[in-house]
């Protein structure tokens, strides 16, 4: 796998700032205040941990499988959280000479995950632009297929999130790996694909516009 040119997403509400070894400080930080939530998300709670947790996203980069980021609030700038690209897949396709092959700095499909964010910027705008940015990149720039969003099969707070962004819940993989609150753990799987985005796209867009960060948090989606 080629190794991952870093890169800024950014807009007026949220900063997907390149993680680096200076953001442990920041990231502990965030990740210290109201854990309540992060019972069934990998959240460190240790410089130690933080440090490995670190060092793991950047070595998965160098590998060519993710691009992992700090979440930034774009007015205060201070760090929210931490998102990133991962299990970045690159197709060989038979027969040699396929006209669906990409080419090797280009991707046939992504997840997008390892997603938190401090209490206060949970059901905010911060993950709705943050989403609509890290969607742009991976469609419009990689031209990726399929975007891959996973969690937890509890994790209704995360499930309610991902089904907000506009993405469709394709199953439940059962005893599908560890949980990390110490059970094995069912995964449901949803994913987006390149021929749905535009119609994500534009309702991200109209979400995004009228949300804020100080004043409106994301309502709940109607059933």
């Amino acid at each position: 796998m080629l190794p991952l040119r870093p890169v800024t997403l950014a807009d007026e509400v949220v900063v997907l700032e390149p993680l680096s070894l200076d953001h442990t400080g920041g990231l502990l930080q965030a990740a210290s205040a109201h854990r309540d939530t992060y019972s069934l998300t990998l959240v460190p709670a240790s410089t130690e941990a933080m440090q490995a947790y670190v060092e793991l996203g950047l070595s998965d980069q160098a590998r060519g499988v993710s691009l992992p980021f700090v979440t930034r609030d774009a007015r205060t700038r201070r760090i929210l959280g931490s998102t990133r690209f991962m299990n970045i897949e690159r197709w060989t396709w038979p027969p040699p000479g396929s006209a669906l092959q990409r080419t090797a700095e280009q991707a046939d499909a992504v997840e997008i995950g390892s997603t938190w964010l401090t209490e206060e910027a949970q059901r905010t705008a911060i993950n709705t632009h943050a989403k609509l940015l890290m969607l742009t990149h991976a469609f419009d720039g990689w031209e990726v297929r399929r975007v891959t969003l996973k969690t937890d099969v509890r994790n209704v707070r995360s499930r309610t999130a991902i089904e907000r962004v506009g993405a469709r819940f394709d199953g439940v993989l059962r005893a599908h790996m560890p949980a990390f609150d110490g059970a094995v753990r069912d995964t449901a799987f949803y994913s987006i694909l390149a021929a749905e985005w535009p119609d994500v796209r534009t309702r991200l867009r109209e979400r995004a516009s009228r949300s804020s960060l100080r004043d409106t948090r994301d309502a709940p989606p109607r059933r």
